[in-house]
């Protein structure tokens, strides 16, 4: 029972730690040009085939780093982190869909398979770890990219958003059921 739980434990500390990570890679992907992308400013192009790149294929927008006044050599070595990591995040996305795909077999036979239905949701949440990881180490690698000084203004920029969530949540719990 103790080691079930300290288990647990670990991996939700994992768990947050790849989603903080992950955060940043988020962060990090947003495009040089305004309004490039479906995601107004942001850029998100998930679904479309070309990542988080523009509509255009151009991955050279350094995102959240942009206002860091990356040098070109910094901008070249993040785009060089991002397609090595493309491939690994392409592969895992479409293992999913293959697992996901699966399913449906599960409820013809007129019995319930626990088992059956427990291994393939393990199996799901195992390759989500592996993605969030593999999130975790590219955002990692991307953030020694930086200086110091531009570490520091991203430490800086990050604390800003976050006291803007601080404000909009306290807004909304003294104002329920108001948009």
């Amino acid at each position: 029972m103790q080691a079930t739980r300290s288990s647990k434990i670990i991996s939700g500390l994992a768990l947050a730690g790849a989603l903080l990570l992950a955060g940043i890679v988020g962060f990090a992907q947003q495009p040089t040009a305004p309004g490039q992308g479906r995601g107004g400013d942001r850029g998100w192009q998930r679904g479309d085939g070309q990542g988080r790149a523009g509509r255009d294929g151009n991955s050279e927008g350094a995102g959240p780093f942009e206002k860091l006044n990356l040098t070109d050599a910094q901008k070249q070595q993040m785009q060089q982190i991002r397609a090595r990591y493309e491939q690994t995040f392409k592969a895992a996305r479409q293992n999913e869909r293959g697992q996901r795909g699966g399913e449906s077999s599960l409820f013809t036979g007129g019995t319930f398979d626990e088992a059956a239905v427990r291994a393939a949701a393990q199996a799901r949440a195992n390759a989500q770890v592996e993605m969030e990881v593999a999130r975790a180490h590219m955002m990692y690698e991307m953030y020694n990219v930086l200086t110091a000084d531009q570490k520091a203004q991203l430490a800086t920029e990050r604390q800003q958003r976050e006291q803007k969530r601080q404000e909009f949540r306290t807004r909304q719990k003294s104002n329920p059921g108001q948009n």
